[in-house]
């Protein structure tokens, strides 16, 4: 991990993060706690989640709070956003990452299929939203990242729920931003390239769709989680206290 800039607003600032297990998550947590933060975070990869928490501790950050949670249950969501508000404070950041990019055929897709989708991808960041910008409020202000995909963009086939989703996620940004903003509360969206996360590089990383990558983005450089997380600590801190309703790419120059 390579060095990063401090945004002193995020000291001891509580933050929610969906999806932190792993990938990008992972590093959005690992980021939020260097920076002193007080991070809990939902998933449910249990293993991978626990470690990390190990490792953040070890480390001598404020220890993440994990609660495994599978998003899909709005209910369940609500409850960790209660635990999480109980054991560390007034949440005053969320971070509304947690997302599943899983390929699909038109064909195969039922309507069960497509809510299923929908509830993974979209559905809980409206509802995080919900449960959290009371503590924002009542705290002056705060700020919500929803994170995207340039998929929609670029015009990605071989996923249609999942793009379908995620181009949603720009919709929904501009609707809260505009609802929270007389309460203080910024709202954007950062929209990720393909990022090399270990699922990414397992499933979908061959030496041609690299050599396609590397033809598209303007810079000739595979971009890694740690990219993702820097622009969310940005977004999140004070330092953008001008900046809302706004969808920031950060793909290396591919849409």
């Amino acid at each position: 991990m390579t060095d990063s800039a401090t945004y002193p607003s995020l000291k001891d600032r509580v933050v929610f993060v969906s999806g932190g297990g792993s990938g990008i998550g992972a590093s959005i947590v690992e980021h939020f706690c260097r920076q002193d933060a007080k991070v809990g975070f939902v998933d449910v990869d249990e293993k991978s989640s626990r470690e990390l928490v190990a490792a953040m501790t070890d480390a001598g950050y404020h220890k993440p709070h994990f609660l495994p949670c599978d998003l899909r249950d709005i209910e369940a969501l609500r409850g960790a956003i209660a635990e999480v508000r109980s054991a560390l404070g007034p949440i005053t950041v969320l971070i509304n990452n947690a997302a599943n990019d899983q390929r699909h055929d038109i064909d195969e897709v039922t309507p069960e299929f497509w809510d299923d989708r929908f509830a993974v991808n979209l559905k809980h960041q409206f509802f995080a939203a919900q449960a959290t910008y009371p503590d924002m409020e009542a705290a002056g202000g705060g700020a919500i990242v929803n994170v995207g995909s340039v998929s929609w963009m670029i015009g990605q086939g071989g996923m249609p729920c999942y793009t379908t989703a995620k181009s949603a996620v720009a919709g929904l940004t501009r609707a809260l931003a505009r609802d929270l903003g007389p309460k203080n509360i910024r709202v954007n969206c950062v929209v990720p390239g393909w990022i090399m996360t270990q699922r990414q590089i397992d499933l979908w990383l061959t030496p041609e769709a690299e050599e396609d990558l590397m033809k598209s983005q303007c810079l000739k450089r595979k971009l890694y989680p740690e990219d993702i997380a820097k622009a969310v600590l940005f977004f999140a801190s004070d330092d953008a206290g001008a900046f809302t309703n706004q969808s920031y790419v950060a793909d290396g120059g591919w849409v």
